[in-house]
């Protein structure tokens, strides 16, 4: 045994750090090829069948994408308006049942979305909590309707914008915001011109997480929601409805695959481009 440098030692000439190197090269490698398998799978089944390509173009493919676009978007304003300072508050702020509120907002990420749905169905369904003095004085029906789709979305997709914005104002060095109250600022322009622009880039990944989040949502939506197309079928429930015997069957289920992973993948592009910008621009 030699040693070729200070604290490294040498067998038989091979670096010890070298057998080390290999195994975690070829953990990493084989990790990889897990991620990237299903994906290359998903494109490959698809370019074997031209049958998928023109399934892009379906009625059903454009009815679900179109309302799954618009209810994620707009769950994720809804999450970012109430969200913002719920997080703000929860970062900054000392008060009774924080704790309790702090586990509340966790409570859909380590939940099943399955139990997010019964939640909202008791509580906001014909004859839940809620929803039945509703039905009973208005006529209104909160469940089985795309704003069923967009109250389980909110739901199941919120706590992760909350979350991501908690950190990045617990990041903040609280000397900057007394500066700023010293010189004469509010507490709405310290907010605006010097928390945000400090936490720009973890309310970036908060909201993408939010987004991304709610246009995979599956299982509250169901139950809640119910799977009528052109009313409540997100691309997800498509999906199932095209593993359930319909006239789209594999190949439509593979072509509404695409479609999510493309935009997904757009998503996350766009989120690292405008991350590095913020992250140069502050």
């Amino acid at each position: 045994m030699t040693v070729d440098r200070p604290g490294r030692r040498s067998i038989g000439g091979i670096s010890a750090d070298q057998p080390v190197f290999a195994a975690v090269a070829i953990a990493s490698a084989a990790f990889a090829i897990f991620f990237l398998a299903p994906f290359a799978g998903l494109v490959y089944r698809a370019a074997q069948n031209r049958d998928v390509w023109h399934l892009l173009s379906a009625d059903v493919a454009r009815q679900a994408l179109v309302l799954s676009l618009w209810t994620s978007t707009l769950s994720t304003v809804i999450a970012i308006t109430f969200g913002t300072g719920v997080a703000y508050l929860l970062a900054r702020s000392s008060f009774p049942g924080k704790a309790l509120v702090d586990a509340i907002i966790d409570l859909p990420i380590v939940l099943p979305p399955t139990v997010a749905g019964v939640a909202l169905l008791v509580a906001f369904g014909r004859k839940g909590l809620i929803g039945q003095p509703v039905d009973h004085w208005f006529g209104f029906t909160f469940g089985f309707s795309t704003l069923a789709v967009i109250m389980a979305q909110l739901l199941v997709a919120s706590p992760f914008y909350v979350r991501a914005a908690k950190g990045g104002f617990e990041s903040i060095d609280p000397q900057m915001t007394r500066v700023a109250y010293t010189l004469g600022a509010s507490r709405t322009r310290t907010f605006l011109r010097v928390v945000l622009p400090q936490t720009w880039p973890a309310l970036l990944a908060g909201i993408v997480l939010c987004w991304s989040r709610a246009m995979g949502e599956l299982g509250a939506t169901l139950i809640f929601a119910g799977n009528l197309q052109g009313r409540t079928q997100t691309m997800p429930l498509a999906i199932i409805q095209a593993f359930e015997g319909t006239s789209l069957g594999l190949d439509g289920a593979i072509a509404l695959s695409l479609i999510l992973l493309a935009v997904a993948l757009t998503v996350l592009v766009l989120f690292r481009v405008l991350t590095r910008r913020a992250i140069t621009t502050g």
